[in-house]
């Protein structure tokens, strides 16, 4: 039997982890990682069943005796229920946006940055493309003012370098430091706007909600470094996939196709690959025995990839439904920018789908991150440039 093994960072696994994930599913599904220190679960049931029961698996570190830093305490952190007046308030203020004017002025930003694109031989789809875009979207659902892109992004990729700190402890620090920049931005907004968007409905709706000042500006600081990240290695992945099987724009310039497809899409190759909990009592799963203080690593995309959950898992199915994968959480912590999220790729795919047919023009280069499935690198052009094809099935 082979042993199965799980380096996240392995230049194989960045590339395609997919084989890896179907060895752990198969011949251990509960696996403990020594250098993370944690069990690593694989299975898709195994995976909903710890993300559903956040009275055995703790989010927020403090149920388990652990500290936690003030500026950490936010939507992503806290559980119930303590999490439930901040969730309702957030969720609330998303579905009062205007989501169809987002979905709108996202397809009108799309098309302006793909004609300015159009007219060089060869761009970056990541840092022309995608990073703009998704900067000029989240802004705009928060409704606060656009940073300078460079400096932001640069916070934002020590934040989510961070995020492999069990990985690589040599992150944790300049990720503190992002943290710090990015919450004094927040705190400049707090002092200076109240435009329309997500942040003002939440800021007017917390005292009536009894949510903390400070809950809010932590909430702010995740989504817009979250909403921001997530989104850019989204959309790098989605339009891999698309320069890699060029007949999928030809079935998603269709409407109907295009709401299951880009959900399939998320699903194939999401960029969230996993999140952690903590067991607050011993417990079993899938035979093995999790001890109270041990931490649980819930693979999101390995669980997106189970043929028990999902047949046929390693074909893009455009009409697949149902399709309950993971790749927006599950749960009480479930992203709460699904609804954006989802507004915005389908607006991207479908400017895509508008335009010339795009192609690689070099070599596409994965980023050395565990936690975000994304790319540093993607040369693109617009046919008739001359074009290369990329190699393998997740290149």
């Amino acid at each position: 039997m082979p042993t199965p093994g799980y380096d996240p960072l392995n230049p194989e696994t960045l590339r395609d982890p997919y084989p890896a994930y179907a060895l752990m599913r198969e011949h251990a599904p509960v696996l403990w990682h020594d250098r993370m220190g944690c069990w690593v679960l694989s299975r898709y049931a195994d995976c909903v069943a710890v993300l559903r029961d956040h009275d055995t698996f703790a989010r927020d570190p403090r149920r388990v005796g652990e500290a936690i830093p003030e500026p950490s305490l936010s939507v992503q952190s806290l559980d119930p229920p303590e999490l439930g007046p901040l969730r309702r308030l957030l969720m609330n203020a998303v579905h009062t946006c205007d989501l169809n004017g987002l979905a709108q002025r996202t397809r009108e930003r799309s098309d302006a940055l793909l004609s300015a694109l159009a007219t060089q031989t060869t761009f970056d789809v990541v840092e022309d493309f995608a990073s703009p875009l998704s900067l000029d979207v989240i802004c705009d659902l928060l409704g606060v003012d656009r940073p300078e892109r460079g400096s932001f992004a640069e916070a934002s990729d020590a934040i989510m370098r961070s995020m492999d700190a069990g990985l690589l402890p040599e992150t944790a620090e300049p990720g503190r430091r992002a943290r710090q920049q990015l919450s004094a931005l927040v705190a400049s907004w707090f002092a200076e706007s109240d435009a329309p968007g997500l942040l003002a409905e939440m800021r007017r709706g917390a005292p009536a909600a009894g949510v903390p000042e400070t809950y809010v500006r932590n909430t702010a600081r995740v989504l817009f470094q979250g909403g921001y990240s997530t989104m850019v290695a989204a959309i790098g992945n989605v339009t891999a996939q698309l320069m890699q099987y060029p007949g999928l724009l030809e079935h998603l310039s269709e409407p109907e196709t295009r709401t299951t497809g880009v959900d399939e899409l998320i699903r194939y190759d999401g960029p969230v690959q996993g999140t952690s909990r903590t067991a607050t009592r011993a417990v079993t799963i899938g035979g093995t025995r999790i001890e109270a203080g041990q931490t649980v690593l819930v693979l999101h995309a390995a669980a997106n990839h189970d043929p028990d959950q999902f047949p046929r898992p390693d074909e893009l199915l455009l009409d697949r439904s149902p399709n309950p994968h993971l790749g927006f959480g599950w749960g009480p912590h479930a992203c709460a920018g699904t609804l954006p999220a989802q507004i915005a790729l389908h607006a991207v795919v479908e400017a895509l789908a508008a335009r010339p047919r795009l192609c690689a023009a070099g070599a596409f280069v994965r980023r050395r991150t565990a936690t975000m499935r994304g790319w540093q690198h993607l040369p693109a052009a617009f046919i008739p440039a001359a074009c290369t094809a990329p190699s393998g099935r997740h290149p």
